[in-house]
């Protein structure tokens, strides 16, 4: 299996745990509204960076809105940590795996703009 087809099963995974940590959670004002954001964020990280792996031509501009909604359930995961809300471990580990996605978001996206 190539690199960018492992990256995707990451974002993949990373979107269902997501699902799995907000179904777990106490339905609250506060908790629905976030963890609806955290799940729109991390399954649209998911669905741009798979749509640009089909666009030669938008791979720099599909990816970069794949980092953003990783940026956004990044501030998701710093808001829920400041209220501790929900599992602490579960939100560390997610936390870090989104943190980790990042990176390698990152790392792409400049390889593929050195090549451009």
């Amino acid at each position: 299996m190539s690199k960018k087809f492992d990256f995707i099963d990451r974002l993949v995974a990373f979107a269902g745990d997501v699902i799995l940590f907000v179904e777990a959670m106490p339905e609250g004002k506060a908790g629905v509204y976030l963890f609806n954001q955290l799940m729109r964020s991390s399954g649209s990280a998911v669905l741009n960076f798979t749509e640009a792996q089909n666009a030669d031509e938008l791979f720099i501009a599909k990816s970069r809105i794949a980092l953003k909604d990783l940026r956004e359930s990044q501030v998701s995961f710093q808001i829920l940590n400041h209220v501790e809300y929900g599992s602490e471990e579960s939100r560390e580990a997610l936390e870090q795996e989104n943190v980790e996605l990042i990176k390698i978001l990152v790392t792409i996206i400049k390889n593929r703009q050195a090549i451009v």
